[in-house]
């Protein structure tokens, strides 16, 4: 599998990686089982910051496109090509936008949902 990291392009790079391993997983290139080159290695390939290459596995990761094992390396998930159709981003999007329909229908301004929204996350951490 060949990344290629287009710095002119206006989507961020983890968005790239990982729209490039799903490519590839989505075409047969990446089969299950496969390892990908660690964090380190990667990015050092690639010319960007290792903290880059780790965002984009994490989400690989929690979606089920990858899974680590430790020391042993990072592979293609068993279910990966299945997974890919699966957009947790959009879902997230989906329901954040039923919400403000909703708290809008409540005669909620813009400005009180903003900080209501900001308020949940800073409490949720």
């Amino acid at each position: 599998m060949e990344i290629e990291i287009d710095v002119n392009d206006d989507t961020p790079i983890f968005h790239q990686l990982i729209n490039q391993v799903k490519g590839s997983v989505m075409s047969g290139v990446l089969t299950t089982g496969v390892s990908l080159p660690s964090i380190r290695q990667l990015a050092n390939e690639l010319g960007v910051n290792q903290n880059t290459v780790a965002k984009a596995y994490k989400m690989l990761e929690r979606d089920s496109i990858i899974v680590a094992r430790g020391y042993r390396g990072t592979f293609i998930h068993e279910n990966a090509k299945e997974n890919c159709q699966v957009n947790l981003n959009d879902k997230g999007l989906n329901i954040m936008k039923e919400s403000i329909v909703n708290m809008r229908a409540l005669g909620l301004t813009d400005s009180e949902i903003r900080i209501a929204f900001s308020s949940l996350m800073k409490q949720s951490n």
